[in-house]
């Protein structure tokens, strides 16, 4: 029987909150970046946290939204929020935070909320705060409002790759192309058009006072093998690091290797594992 039950946390934690969420700036980046837009009012934020610990002395926390995020999560934490969710149904699309936490509220959620399209065990964190040392691409730049059109379907192409569905297949993309808006116009989508077609992308998907996280990073097919991926990156890294946080994170799948090749030369050190599980 848990002794220490979970609650839903309010706006009046919001420090405690925070605090913990500075102990782990990199994993815990994409709950940090809601937190600060727009605090722990379920109706503002599109999501709740659940807190695990002493009122005086939180110990976990677990984001729920679109994503499920465990931040911290402690053994006897996971167990209890895989309790309490057990008896909830699934709403996330996934399940994604340090490895351990993700596999075994997994473990546990398994029977309930299975089965899932993908698990993802062993997905490297890493992070810099050093310009890097590789030559950069000058032709890798942020995406302007009028090139969204051009920019789109690389995006599309990009998330089809990664995910394993389109995210075409729901609301017909509307809410996708609004994220990819929303991206540029923050000034926090890059690529470098050859003939007005993308070559190159990322985006800066996460930003905290912390970091600035890179997700969505593709390179065009017929462009693969020709060796533009490590300046490409370089010049987001920098313009990141000059501009935006005092560091830069990312996460990788294991069996990527091209991908890790490439963040190795553009400074890139491991500062955990993350895990994702896909619905």
């Amino acid at each position: 029987m848990l002794t220490v039950p979970v609650r839903q946390l309010g706006e009046s934690e919001r420090r405690a909150v925070e605090r913990l969420l500075d102990l782990d700036p990199f994993a815990g980046a994409q709950v940090a970046e809601r937190v600060a837009a727009r605090g722990l009012a379920w109706w503002r934020a599109e999501g709740r946290i659940l807190g695990y610990g002493p009122r005086r002395n939180l110990e976990s926390l677990c984001w729920i939204g679109g994503n499920l995020t465990p931040v911290l999560a402690t053994d006897a934490a996971v167990a209890a929020f895989a309790d309490l969710l057990a008896g909830e149904e699934r709403l996330c699309s996934s399940i994604v935070g340090r490895a351990d936490a993700v596999l075994g509220l997994w473990d546990r959620l398994s029977d309930t909320w299975g089965p899932a399209r993908d698990v993802r065990p062993n997905q490297p964190l890493l992070a810099t705060d050093a310009l890097p040392a590789v030559p950069v691409d000058p032709e890798v730049r942020q995406v302007r409002t009028g090139e969204v059109d051009r920019l789109f379907p690389a995006a599309v192409a990009m998330y089809t790759e990664e995910v394993g569905v389109s995210p075409l297949a729901e609301d017909a993309g509307r809410s996708y192309r609004r994220r990819v808006n929303d991206l540029v116009r923050a000034g926090r989508a890059y690529a470098r058009f050859v003939d007005g077609k993308v070559v190159f992308k990322a985006e800066l998907a996460v930003v905290t006072k912390r970091t600035a996280q890179v997700q969505g990073v593709w390179v065009a097919p017929e462009w693969r093998g020709r060796g533009i991926a490590t300046a490409a990156m370089a010049a987001v890294v920098r313009d990141a690091l000059l501009r935006v946080a005092p560091t830069v994170s990312l996460y990788v799948n294991d069996f990527n290797v091209p991908a890790r090749r490439v963040y190795e030369r553009c400074g890139f050190q491991p500062v955990g594992t993350l895990a994702t599980v896909l619905f």
